[in-house]
């Protein structure tokens, strides 16, 4: 166990922001169930359907003009799947990137990384906040990141405190736009986490 826990001292995990390397921390459980659950789920689909790769949690992503991060999530599809060197990493804007928010990386989760998706062409952008079980999807339409939707998990009690027309509109299931009919439930993606 310690021979693994020196061995991520010499060689850690990291990103390259605004040309300066930046250590990758590595997910703590939560983030890591959370990951997990969108990685089975979907992986399920692109397998069934033949229709792309799924990847998470320390594979390189390298986008123009050099910034080099590590997506908790990456979406490449089939007709997309030339940027994928399966030996070193991803080389170019990948279909959907999720990244799900630590208090280490939220800074940067939440404004350069958005930016920089949006600007090499990432399709579908998800921030996905663990305390309030909450998702947020971005989509870029015309070069541009459009906010689609936030998509939150509420407890009984809070739930029981917003007004009718509020509970008309909670939503229990996330769409994802680049795969046609798919569906995540919100409580499957957030069957473990902050309580």
């Amino acid at each position: 166990m310690a021979e693994i826990f020196n061995e991520r001292l010499l060689f850690p995990s990291y990103e390259i922001i605004g040309g300066k390397k930046i250590m990758a921390p590595a997910a703590n459980p939560t983030n890591g169930s959370i990951i997990g659950r969108l990685y089975m789920f979907i992986g399920t689909y692109l397998d069934a359907n033949n229709s792309g790769y799924v990847f998470f949690d320390d594979v390189d992503v390298y986008l123009k003009d050099g910034p080099l991060f590590k997506p908790d999530l990456i979406v490449v599809l089939e007709e997309n799947a030339d940027i994928i060197d399966w030996y070193k990493g991803i080389y170019g804007a990948p279909d959907m990137v999720v990244e799900v928010l630590s208090r280490s990386t939220k800074k940067r989760d939440i404004t350069i990384k958005k930016d920089t998706y949006e600007l090499n062409g990432v399709r579908e952008y998800w921030i996905i906040d663990p305390w309030i079980k909450s998702i947020t999807v971005y989509l870029l339409r015309d070069g541009k990141y459009e906010f689609d939707d936030e998509y939150i998990l509420f407890d009984e009690k809070e739930f029981e405190l917003l007004t009718d027309d509020e509970k008309a509109d909670v939503k229990h299931e996330v769409p994802v736009s680049i795969l046609d009919g798919l569906k995540i439930p919100l409580n499957y993606i957030f069957k473990w986490g902050y309580k």
